[in-house]
């Protein structure tokens, strides 16, 4: 079953149980699959799936700073919890040691040497571990590695 599939069988089941939070954040993210199916038209594999997902948790994030910023709380609330539905159809995530372990691994493989190679190392980090951590955490690591 892939990750498309396995989301709409989700909206179904949240429709029957009458959870309507489960249901709300489900079809706003079945809802941008298919904009960027109709946009490129092509069909979506996995791979493109979880880049929108992360892409909706990444604006989720984005818009509960700026909520609690301004003190909406109840907002926040709703943004916080559609973001931790769509994190549950993410690949698990590295921890800061793996994630640290892993680009140690490929700065040495690259041959980088200085906060210069940080593109080259961004650009084979995203390929080897975007869907298990997201740029900002690769980036902050990357240059603390190279420091």
């Amino acid at each position: 079953m892939t990750l498309r599939e396995q989301i709409n069988d989700d909206i179904k089941t949240a429709m029957k149980e009458k959870n309507s939070a489960l249901r709300d954040a489900l079809r706003l993210l079945s809802s941008a699959m298919k904009q960027i199916e109709v946009d490129e038209r092509k069909e979506l594999t996995d791979e493109d799936v979880i880049k929108i997902i992360q892409k909706q948790v990444k604006q989720r994030n984005d818009a509960m700073a700026q909520y609690r910023d301004a003190g909406r709380e109840d907002l926040y609330e709703k943004e916080a919890s559609e973001a931790a539905i769509f994190e549950t159809y993410l690949p698990k995530q590295l921890t800061d040691e793996e994630l640290e372990n892993a680009l140690r691994s490929l700065i040495s493989e690259i041959g980088a040497t200085s906060i210069k190679d940080i593109g080259r190392i961004m650009g084979a980090a995203s390929k080897a571990l975007g869907a298990q951590a997201d740029g900002k955490r690769i980036n902050e690591c990357a240059k603390k590695i190279l420091a």
